[in-house]
């Protein structure tokens, strides 16, 4: 596929963020972080319809999955749209399709570096820091469900309950962070899911992240596959932006339209 060449879909696209994300923060009008920088913007200017919503950081997968629901119900009250979702966004995604009466809705579901089979990392954060975090989420009234729905059993139980829909469309991107390009907050989970799982983004494995049809392999870390600039590869010259690569991911989209 052409890297770079962006196509315009018939149906709008929805951004899903993960864990702790949001859509973008701004200030008196300004943008001063977009969660898929540079990714946005491409596809609008290639003529696409791109809807981002703003899920509960924290909750649960079947909580955010409503809210990403209502969301498109909302913004897209008839139609259908294709939706890529990075990291959690992959699962609230596929629980919407499968048990939320969205599976003639969604024409395609492409995951973005999503632990679908969890992510040891998780396991090693319940099992060790459980204990310390959870009081505090309690005293201030925020949910930590989402780290448990995160785990390996969690996501074993999740994709027994939770089956690929018949007439939607699975794909996935999975990331491999080389060590050299690696910044020191994602040496302890890599090194964590390296040991248990093998190659990985830093967060999550190319065992875990891959799913559907077709698994594309992108050199970067967890956010990397968001676009977020991975600043030591780019001072050595490696990394580059990732938003034209989204222009293949919407190729294989736009055959699907066009496929009778």
């Amino acid at each position: 596929m052409a890297r770079g060449v962006i196509p315009q879909l018939k149906h709008p696209i929805v951004l899903v963020h993960g864990l702790c994300g949001y859509d973008r923060i701004t200030l008196g009008g300004w943008t001063l972080k977009d969660y898929f920088p540079g990714i946005r913007e491409k596809l609008v200017a290639a003529g696409n319809q791109v809807l981002v919503p703003r899920l509960s950081r924290t909750r649960g997968v079947t909580e955010r999955a409503a809210e990403l629901k209502r969301f498109i119900d909302k913004h897209v009250p008839r139609g259908r749209v294709h939706v890529i979702g990075h990291s959690m966004g992959g699962l609230d995604s596929r629980y919407m399709i499968t048990h939320l009466g969205m599976a003639e809705r969604v024409v395609s579901l492409t995951t973005i570096g999503t632990p679908h089979r969890g992510t040891a990392f998780a396991d090693w954060g319940v099992r060790y820091f459980r204990r310390l975090v959870a009081p505090f989420f309690q005293l201030v009234g925020l949910s930590y469900q989402a780290f448990l729905d995160l785990t390996t059993a969690a996501c074993r139980q999740f994709n027994a309950a939770v089956p690929n829909m018949p007439n939607v469309r699975y794909f996935a991107v999975a990331g491999v962070c080389p060590v050299e390009w690696m910044s020191p907050p994602w040496r302890l989970p890599a090194a964590i899911v390296d040991r248990e799982e093998g190659p990985n983004d830093g967060v999550v494995s190319v065992a875990s992240a891959q799913w559907g049809e077709h698994t594309e392999i992108w050199k970067g870390d967890h956010l990397n596959l968001v676009n977020w600039p991975n600043r030591i590869a780019c001072k050595r010259g490696f990394w580059d932006s990732l938003a034209p690569d989204y222009g293949g991911l919407l190729q294989r989209l736009a055959g699907i339209e066009r496929s009778p």
